[in-house]
């Protein structure tokens, strides 16, 4: 067997001057399921991150709070602390750039940059604002726009017609700091010499350490020829004083990607088993992996390679590079209540649907993502709850009742649970190379295919028959056999039902290997339901609590609308609904297994209904028309599978069937044409 792997991994640093949102959530629960699958493997896999803390965003917005840039990033840490930790985006180690450990290893590398002669100095001219004795940034600069002639345009570029220029080509500049009319004015600056390091990266980038597209682009920018890249910034200014350079301090961008070693820095120094030098040493033999979105390649693919080779410090294995999100096909939007942060989500939503649904999307490139909320909705309800879940539930009950929740030593499905045992070598492989959407694909895939089996075997059948009830055990006991397999293949993805799942079972934590064995003669704990649906209702709430005017959207509607047809309009209809509420009906093919009648009851049948990956128990007040319920048996109807259960004296009732007609005999079960089958969705 091989050693174990030695890896550290990391992600984007989150800018200390705001909430997490869900496009943030991309990149840490993409890296934290990678991170769980090297773990899971048995590899020793370290995953550091911290709140990047610099910069004149966060002096500027702790001088209009009231409060000092410490207590600013202090606060954010511990929000978005919280925001991950609910994620299940389980850190080696949470840091912040503005610590110890940073200014440290920022000065050293600096100083070796510098001493080899990799820093330049010149003169620069920018805009100062005299009233906040500053120099501004060109995002910290308003004017018109010298082509368009549009106002209000930010200092570099126009929004109107997308000219980019100088700030000094903005017509009437204006501080957006302090409103102040910005002068011109000279100083000393500090820059990297990046050109010294062209043939290097021109080679480095083409060495696999990047995916193709991403390299591509690089080299464009190598290809056009390096240019140096300014590295100080002047007071008053929020980080790290350069050495030697009193008023100098180091651009946010310089001690940013440092912050990954001072992350990992710390953690050593509070775990004296890990040694810093044998990870981010020259000669390393361990894998270092960035986890990144393409709008900071530059960073990460030029300037961050540059300054570890310059440093004498080994460069990274790999930079995985992913899209951005997009939610319903648009850009994140506050006014629709689609730009959502972590908190808001978690306020009504489980983790673990999201988690899922990202890595149901996910692929190697850097293509977007995008949150297609209704389909959010139902694949997760499909997938987890409907396949995998479903495959539990179906089981647990016979074990429980009829072995006293033993399972018999048994395996009644040899050929399936060896498909099982072939398909895991092909979802690891998809693992590794980030392309968690084709491992989903497989293993959901092996849940139809445990699914398919277990209702072919129909055990709810054979209960029912004199002596089946051994069968009934040996096909139950495979069936969470094979639930046990898809755990273990999920558990980098949903953490919490795996261990749920595990409390159930009655094991240890699963590893990865544990998908080579079986479990037998074993005593199962009581099942209780390890997953819900996700209510639609949820979802809207969440987009409503993220609106930035709901009020506002609400009540400008205008007068009401006349009917327009005069029949229609004296017709005693229901209330009108809106399409998006009726699209929300979940509309499914339903086999009825069973039809019998309830005791005690006048007007109710009891259905057995197969929906294609589950059975549900509902109650159908249609008595009065089928006097002999047995005729109802092994017929195609229609049910509203998405109806919220309701608990009725005889039982709890899981949907609704179609019927029409006006009422006693004259009740009619609606019926889909002919080919319809189980499960099949209405559109």
């Amino acid at each position: 067997m091989s050693e174990p792997r030695k890896i550290l991994v990391t992600s984007a640093l989150p800018y200390a001057n705001g909430s997490i949102h869900l496009g943030h959530m991309l990149e840490y629960i993409q890296t934290d399921m990678w991170v769980r699958f090297q773990k899971h493997r048995g590899n020793q896999c370290i995953y550091v991150c911290a709140d990047d803390a610099h910069g004149s965003a966060i002096m500027l917005r702790a001088e209009k709070e009231g409060i000092t840039p410490e207590q600013l990033i202090a606060n954010v840490q511990a929000e978005h602390s919280a925001d991950f930790a609910d994620f299940m985006v389980d850190f080696d180690n949470f840091h912040s750039t503005h610590a110890e450990e940073n200014r440290e290893l920022s000065s050293q590398i600096y100083l070796k940059l510098r001493d080899a002669g990799h820093i330049a100095t010149r003169s620069i001219t920018q805009y100062f604002d005299p009233e906040k004795k500053m120099f501004l940034a060109d995002r910290f600069i308003k004017g018109t726009c010298p082509k368009c002639g549009t106002e209000d345009q930010y200092g570099d570029n126009c929004e109107k017609c997308g000219a980019t220029y100088a700030p000094t080509d903005l017509k009437d500049p204006k501080s957006a700091i302090s409103g102040a009319t910005p002068v011109l004015k000279d100083s000393q600056h500090f820059f990297f010499k990046l050109p010294d390091f062209q043939q290097m990266l021109q080679t480095w980038t083409r060495s696999g350490t990047l995916q193709d597209a991403v390299a591509n682009k690089i080299a464009e920018w190598l290809d056009a020829g390096l240019q140096q890249w300014d590295i100080s910034r002047d007071a008053p200014y929020f980080g790290f004083e350069i050495p030697d350079e009193p008023g100098k301090y180091f651009y946010v961008w310089l001690d940013a990607p440092i912050g990954y070693m001072a992350s990992f820095k710390n953690l050593c120094n509070r775990t004296l088993e890990l040694d810093f030098d044998a990870f981010w040493g020259k000669d390393s033999t361990a894998e270092l992996y960035h986890f990144i979105g393409k709008d900071i390649v530059n960073f990460h693919a030029l300037f961050w390679p540059a300054m570890l080779e310059g440093a004498g410090y080994r460069k990274p294995t790999g930079i995985n590079v992913h899209g951005y999100l997009t939610v319903n096909g648009q850009k994140m939007s506050k006014s629709r209540g689609t730009f959502i942060k972590a908190r808001t989500y978690l306020d009504h939503l489980s983790p673990e649907y999201l988690r899922y649904y990202y890595a149901a999307k996910l692929g190697r490139g850097v293509d977007d993502l995008d949150l297609n909320l209704e389909d959010f909705v139902q694949k997760v309800n499909s997938d987890l709850v409907g396949k995998v879940v479903n495959i539990a539930s179906r089981c647990a009950g016979f074990i429980n009742k009829g072995n006293a929740g033993v399972m018999v030593d048994t395996n009644a499905a040899p050929e399936l649970t060896e498909a099982f045992l072939a398909a895991a070598p092909s979802i690891a492989d998809a693992y590794e190379a980030r392309d968690f959407a084709r491992a989903m694909r497989e293993i959901m895939g092996l849940a139809d295919r445990a699914n398919a089996w277990i209702a072919d075997k129909a055990p709810w059948s054979l209960n029912k028959q004199e002596g089946k009830q051994d069968e009934v055990q040996a096909i139950c006991a495979t069936g969470v056999n094979l639930f046990r397999q898809l755990v273990i293949f999920l558990k980098p993805v949903l953490p919490l039902l795996a261990a749920d799942a595990e409390a159930f079972l009655n094991v240890a934590p699963l590893t990865w290997n544990d998908h080579t064995t079986l479990l037998s003669n074993h005593q199962l704990n009581e099942f209780k339901p390890l997953m819900t649906r996700i209510d639609p209702v949820k979802v809207q709430a969440m987009t409503d609590a993220s609106k930035e005017d709901l009020t506002a959207s609400q009540t400008d509607t205008g007068a009401a609308a006349p009917a327009g047809n005069g029949e229609l309009a004296k017709d005693p209809l229901s209330p009108e609904i809106e399409f998006d509420t009726f699209a929300a009906v979940d509309l499914r093919v339903a086999l009825i297994v069973k039809a019998e009648h309830v005791e005690g009851a006048d007007k109710l049948l009891r259905l057995t209904l197969d929906i294609g990956d589950e059975q549900r128990n509902v109650f159908s007040g249609i008595k009065s028309a089928y006097p002999d319920p047995s005729k109802l048996d092994g017929r195609l109807t229609m049910m509203i599978a998405n109806l919220k259960p309701r608990k009725m004296k005889f039982g709890i009732s899981e949907g609704m069937v179609m019927a029409a007609g006006p009422g006693g005999e004259e009740i009619y079960l609606l019926s889909p044409d002919s080919g319809a089958k189980p499960g099949q969705r209405i559109k």
